[in-house]
């Protein structure tokens, strides 16, 4: 449950505390007071999306920092501390939002900055809000059917929840059916292709790092004759052929090594020249012997350069199609290979894709049947509930018709469209919501609907048992309310502060109302006031401060005769208000 609000320039608010107790704790004021911003500062507390404009008028920003008791919610407590969040040692855990002027917002969970989606997860768990927009919004019948569906219980839910995984697995596999059977003559020509350039591939047969080679054999034989006669120019050289011997480069290497070794007795270091230059007659005469062989092998062979140059411009022509040299077409073929099994697997994939759907549209229609039945169950109930409320709400004889028929075409909620209708009196033909009925009637069935709703969450938690730690029912969330009651009076607001206040007697509420008859049941009052500073000049300009005190005692006479008649020290709507206080079941 909430405990308590601090907010600081926020809308007219400078700075304000809310105690929020457990039971029926209701909220009034004027209007302009700043009832909304007390409920704007909730709304962000609880993830909310951040206004820069609802800064209050010269401050640098807006915080709202809140105290929820999550002692009795392990999963909440859970998450708190996933979030690297923590919770006191009694239980609850400090909300705390800021937002500056220019726009930032930033969230803190049990003293650690959080994404502002944490909050909204969390508070998805703590705390449900019905206001005049929830009412609106129960006018279309989308929100009406997930009104039903919240109303028919958590198995439903979990039905509804298994129906929409089946349908968006279905939804995806038609996607990839209608792409495969959209490209298939796309996919054909790949194919196609794919098998020419292999086939050509295979015809050609090319052998990694082959073009290297003819292109180096190319060289060697078209220019035979140069190679030739500079292989054997270096080889007189070396070995002194057709030239004087003591000018060959191994007589001179031989020479030098003598020379050294006859004078090595004299000075041991000359050995070590000797045997390097031994050492170098080695090399220079295999020199010799390997240019001989290359000179002896070395001829010109015009037929064999013609099919180097023929097999280089076959393996060109690969080369120019799929890749700059012949390892790169190889690779080519080993990817197109493993494409062209891609490929012609499409059909033997489709086919396996149309099985899996037809075996998703039986469990849908299926599972859709089943939805169906648990709202057909559920609108009776529905209908019944509310038509007991409406009694209660100076609309005896009318009566709310759930409607559950087949929709034009099922979809990601089932096979069901759901309509809300109103039959204002017996024998009266049943209209939908907001056709037909007057502004007050709409506000008492979207009451009605509200408390019926909020009721059922109730009942399904106590019929769940103890909760999580073994005491007491399954916890449940703080109902907010915002003045859900307009449009309400007379005997009929008197029901509708008995209505909250039974349903505060299981779990805490919290009402903004501008009804004495509703406020009269509170088991905690509190009021937002408004006032001008001493430095405000009389053409109105300053800036307007509000707060919030609880009022009790005399102080809460004083302002339900307030609301009652805008004389809070009127003798008759004083005692008026004793009445109201004297007559309510509750808190006084």
């Amino acid at each position: 449950m909430l405990e308590e609000i601090a907010i600081e320039n926020l809308g007219v608010i400078e700075t304000a505390r809310v105690p929020l107790s457990e039971g029926l704790t209701v909220i009034t004021g004027e209007t302009g007071a700043g009832k909304t911003m007390v409920l704007t500062g909730l709304g962000l507390l609880m993830g909310g999306k951040a206004d820069a404009g609802s800064v209050r008028p010269g401050a640098s920003g807006a915080v709202v920092e809140g105290r929820v008791r999550v002692g009795d919610r392990p999963d909440v407590a859970r998450r708190v501390d996933e979030a690297g969040g923590e919770v006191d040692d009694d239980g609850t855990v400090v909300v705390l939002r800021t937002l500056a002027a220019g726009g930032r917002s930033r969230a803190h969970l049990g003293g650690r900055g959080v994404p502002q989606a944490v909050l909204a997860e969390i508070a998805d768990e703590l705390v449900t809000v019905h206001g005049q927009a929830d009412q609106l919004r129960l006018r279309t019948p989308a929100k009406q059917r997930d009104a039903l569906d919240a109303f028919a219980g958590q198995e439903h839910l979990a039905n509804l929840r298994d129906y929409r995984a089946s349908w968006s697995e279905r939804a995806g596999l038609q996607a990839e059916i209608d792409d495969l059977t959209a490209r298939t003559a796309e996919r054909a020509r790949e194919a196609e292709l794919l098998r020419l350039g292999l086939a050509e591939v295979e015809r050609v047969d090319p052998q990694p790092g082959e073009d290297a080679e003819l292109t180096a054999l190319v060289g060697r034989l078209g220019n035979a004759e140069a190679l030739r006669l500079a292989a054997q120019q270096a080889h007189d050289a070396v070995s002194g052929d057709d030239v004087e011997t003591e000018g060959s480069a191994v007589a001179a290497v031989e020479q030098a090594r003598r020379a050294l070794e006859q004078a090595a007795g004299d000075d041991p270091a000359l050995a070590a020249h000797a045997t390097r230059l031994a050492e170098a007659g080695y090399l220079l005469a295999d020199v010799a012997t390997e240019l001989a062989s290359y000179v002896e092998d070395l001829q010109a062979d015009p037929a064999g350069l013609e099919t180097a140059h023929a097999r280089l411009a076959e393996l060109g022509g690969l080369t120019r199609s799929y890749g700059e040299t012949i390892d790169d077409v190889l690779q080519w073929a080993s990817d197109a290979g493993l494409r062209l099994l891609d490929l012609d697997d499409g059909g033997e994939r489709l086919e396996s894709m149309r099985q899996r759907t037809a075996e998703l549209d039986a469990r849908l229609a299926e599972d859709a049947a089943g939805l169906t039945r648990g709202r057909a169950a559920a609108a009776e109930a529905l209908g019944a509930s509310v038509t007991e409320e409406l009694a209660g709400l100076a609309m005896r004889g009318a009566r709310l018709v759930v409607q559950v028929e087949p929709a034009p075409e099922p979809g990601p909620w089932g096979a069901d469209q759901v309509t809300f209708l109103l039959e204002p009196h017996p024998g009266a033909p049943a209209r939908p919501l907001g056709k037909g009925a007057s502004g007050g009637e709409l506000s008492r069935v979207m009451l009605a609907v509200e408390v019926a709703l909020a009721t059922a969450r109730v009942d399904a938690a106590d019929a769940a048992g103890p909760g999580a730690r073994g005491e007491g029912p399954a916890p449940l969330p703080t109902f907010v309310f915002d003045e859900v009651d307009a449009g309400v009076g007379g005997r009929a607001a008197v029901e509708v502060g008995r209505r909250l206040a039974m349903l505060a007697g299981r779990t805490q509420v919290v009402v903004v109302t501008h009804l004495a008859q509703v406020a009269a049941f509170a088991d905690a009052h509190l009021v937002v006031t408004k006032s001008r500073p001493d430095d405000a000049d009389r053409d109105g300009e300053g800036t307007t401060v509000t707060g919030v005190r609880e009022v009790t005692d005399d102080d809460r006479v004083r302002e339900l005769a307030r609301m009652l008649s805008g004389q809070d020290e009127s003798a008759t709507a004083r005692q008026h208000a004793l009445e109201l206080l004297e007559s309510s079941d509750v808190g006084r």
